[in-house]
């Protein structure tokens, strides 16, 4: 008889209905081990960034890590399956437990959000405590769970108050985004003025500090940075450490003091992967903690112990107005209700003022209550805080006190000349009022005295590691720039007639990536070829920065610049321009008179056959809209041609070479003088969740680009053209009077 079924006597045959546990264990096992990885990876992060806030970079909260929580959790909402070992019973202990660390860790993310997104991520995180409260409770109640009942008690507490604080941490971020939204503006204003009417001549020196406010400002108000010093993130720690102290001591308990539990015999359906998740689970709270812990002692770090003993108890205890803003906000919008009968909106509006008159109520306690928790922290941790800080001070103050040569050995940082003068090395020191620049919420005073004292200097990392990324090849040459960057206008000659009026627009980089197709077709010099594209490569990298950064809004330049991305494509892998072989045309025995020749007539065919064969007429008449390969071979066309003019007398190999690669340094060299302009934009066209990132890209580009901004500085720029026209390469032709080629 079948296995499956019915048995002999009628009944069902449900022998077999619990083997796949082992498999469902294993598969939760997994998804543990998941997210121990993405803990651990926000926590390595914090560390290794000096990040002691944690923000949540690969463990956010989002869709995606709600179900691999709720999996990783599955054994605490399993209902009826035997748990009679003591792993067993732990396991369901660890879930809850687990699940509460995870929540102290999705703090930080919450400031990352959108509105809409805050609310959704918040009902669901809502639905899933709901959940696991629930069925834990029903577990306690049917027995499943017949030992630790007073932790698993603790833990679903502690739980409920965690997700009570990540309910009040996102009732506050919309406020404090537009709090910090505001304050940002108006001080990139201050700081750009004072750009404006600074003493500093050098550019270079100007821009470093510009990046230094400009970060000082993104990343105090940086909305995880923010969060992580909020009192309910400092209130989180303490929680997350509790918990871990009740699985703590349970798991102690229960292996090293066996006499005080009675276990049952016999064994679960999970076997041995039950096992295996209590000893996973474990790890990751013991990892999890860590951020949670760290942000605890940051927040201490953050209001000195030293401030809170000068002050009043009750300004540390104080509900500021940003915790209940948004709550206040919806009480006074009012409700509309599609609903004739006054009475029936009447009771609506009662019940809704009613109703969040209690949710600000119980905002103002769990603030109070997480305040009083930071308050008590401070205060246990003054004296020894106070202690080391004096110890330091003290050590300080005797290195000082001590020669030279007994603390640092004979050498002394600065040298004495022949003259006798004493030179001392460089050393970037950030002007005064940079504190000026740190943001902070009211009760944050003593933030600007760590920022100080511990981050001023931070952009220093970032310029370092750009100019590791330093593109050598691209500095030496464009030391071989014209004075006024001629060839910006050579390239194109007025003399050549267009093949259609009017004329697509230009970008900065499919001339430059059609002139090393030429430089390409005219040259058997491999080693000659290979350091001109490598010269390319660096710098089309900071040339598509450039243009993607000045692209106006309705994205006029985009199909051309994707043109130059597929001629650069062809010409970097397969030295071919649109499929054809560029090296089969140097070695082909033509003069170079003849390959122009022939790359011009190539380009005009491919052009004269769309215009003739495409039955679009707005097509036509919109030449930035034409398809890329069209775009490529105008552009070749042109280029070809006004060379061919330009070598009428006959030149050989190397001119005709090393006049292409002058004019592709003109051209990327002029490109190249938007830079400073470009990363002061990043600075500022972002949203808030995205502002440090890209505040922190635009100081790497600064280093990276340092050495390459004293070249340009030497240049001679249009006089006649305002910032926003040097980005544009129409605007620089148009600049200089047409001349006879």
């Amino acid at each position: 008889m079948s296995r499956h079924g019915c048995r002999v006597t009628g009944e069902l045959n449900d022998s077999s209905f619990g083997d796949p546990l082992i498999y469902i264990g294993l598969y939760s096992a997994a998804a543990s081990v998941a997210c121990l990885v993405f803990m651990g990876l926000d926590t390595f992060h914090g560390i290794h960034n000096r990040k002691f806030w944690f923000p949540c970079k690969y463990f956010p909260l989002n869709a995606s890590t709600l179900i691999l929580i709720a999996v990783a959790t599955k054994l605490s909402v399993d209902l009826n399956t035997s748990m009679p070992r003591k792993q067993d019973q732990l396991v369901k202990l660890t879930s809850s437990a687990f699940a509460c660390t995870v929540m102290a860790n999705f703090l930080p993310s919450l400031g990352s959000m959108e509105n809409k997104e805050l609310l959704i991520n918040m009902v669901a995180s809502a639905i899933y405590v709901v959940t696991i409260q629930v069925n834990i409770c029903i577990q306690l109640a049917t027995g499943v769970i017949y030992m630790f009942c007073m932790e698993h008690v603790l833990v679903l507490c502690l739980m409920f108050v965690m997700f009570g604080i990540l309910v009040s941490s996102a009732l506050t971020i919309p406020a404090t985004k537009s709090y910090f939204e505001q304050k940002y503006t108006r001080r990139y204003q201050e700081a750009m003025l004072a750009c404006r009417f600074s003493n500093v001549t050098c550019k270079t020196k100007k821009l470093r500090d510009d990046l230094n406010r400009f970060w000082m400002m993104a990343h105090t108000s940086s909305p995880q940075f923010v969060v992580g010093r909020l009192a309910t993130c400092t209130a989180s720690g303490a929680v997350c450490l509790l918990n871990t102290i009740v699985l703590a001591e349970a798991t102690f308990r229960a292996f090293f003091i066996p006499g005080t539990f009675q276990f049952c015999k016999g064994e679960s359906d999970y076997k041995w992967s039950s096992t295996m998740i209590l000893i996973v689970h474990g790890v990751a709270i013991v990892i999890g903690s860590i951020a949670p812990a760290f942000r605890w002692l940051n927040a201490i770090n953050i209001i000195s112990p030293v401030t809170v003993a000068s002050e009043s108890w009750k300004v540390h205890l104080e509900v500021e107005d940003y915790w209940t803003r948004s709550l206040t906000m919806w009480k006074e919008h009012p409700f509309v209700l599609g609903v004739q009968w006054q009475f029936c909106r009447k009771i609506v509006h009662n019940v809704k003022d009613h109703l969040l008159d209690v949710c600000i109520l119980v905002q103002i306690m769990m603030v109070f209550f997480c305040k009083l928790i930071r308050l008590l922290s401070i205060y246990l941790a003054a004296f020894p805080i106070i202690v080391w800080r004096c110890c330091c001070n003290m050590f300080r103050i005797l290195c000082c006190k001590l020669p030279s040569n007994s603390v640092h050995g004979s050498h002394s940082p600065s040298s004495n000349s022949a003259d006798g003068s004493i030179h001392v090395p460089y050393v970037y020191c950030p002007e005064p009022t940079l504190n000026n620049y740190v943001l902070h919420l009211k009760g944050e005073k003593n933030l600007n005295n760590v920022m100080m004292r511990k981050n001023f200097d931070a952009t220093n990392e970032w310029i370092k590691m750009g100019m590791k990324r330093r593109s050598e090849h691209l500095e030496e040459y464009l030391k071989s720039l014209t004075n006024k960057f001629d060839g910006v206008w050579y390239f194109d000659s007025p003399e050549i007639e267009p093949i259609h009026s009017p004329e697509p627009p230009n970008c900065w980089s499919l001339p430059i990536v059609t002139l090393g197709c030429i430089a390409v077709a005219v040259s058997t010099n491999e080693s000659h070829l290979h350091e001109l594209l490598r010269r390319i490569k660096e710098g089309l990298s900071l040339v598509r920065i450039v243009e993607e950064s000045l692209e106006s809004p309705e994205g006029r330049l985009t199909n051309i610049r994707k043109a130059a991305d597929m001629v650069w494509l062809g010409l970097d892998f397969r030295y071919k321009w649109l499929d054809f072989d560029l090296h089969k045309l140097a070695l082909g025995g033509r003069t170079k008179q003849e390959v122009l020749s022939e790359l011009a007539s190539m380009s005009e065919k491919i052009v004269r056959g769309f215009l003739e064969n495409t039955q679009k007429k707005d097509l036509v008449e919109s030449p930035s809209k034409w398809p890329i390969k069209i775009l490529a071979a105008n552009s070749m066309y042109r280029i070809s041609k006004t060379l061919h003019l330009m070598n009428l007398d006959g030149v050989n190999e190397g001119v005709l070479f090393k006049t292409s690669s002058e004019i592709i340094a003109d051209v990327m060299g002029a490109c190249l003088t938007n830079l400073r302009r470009v990363i002061s934009m990043q600075c500022q066209k972002s949203a808030i969740e995205e502002r440090e990132e890209r505040v922190l890209n635009a100081i790497v580009l600064f280093g990276k680009t340092k050495e390459l901004l004293k070249i340009l500085d030497e240049r001679v720029l249009p006089q006649c053209l305002s910032q926003e026209k040097l980005g544009s390469i129409d605007e620089w032709r148009a600049t200089r009077p047409r001349e006879t080629v």
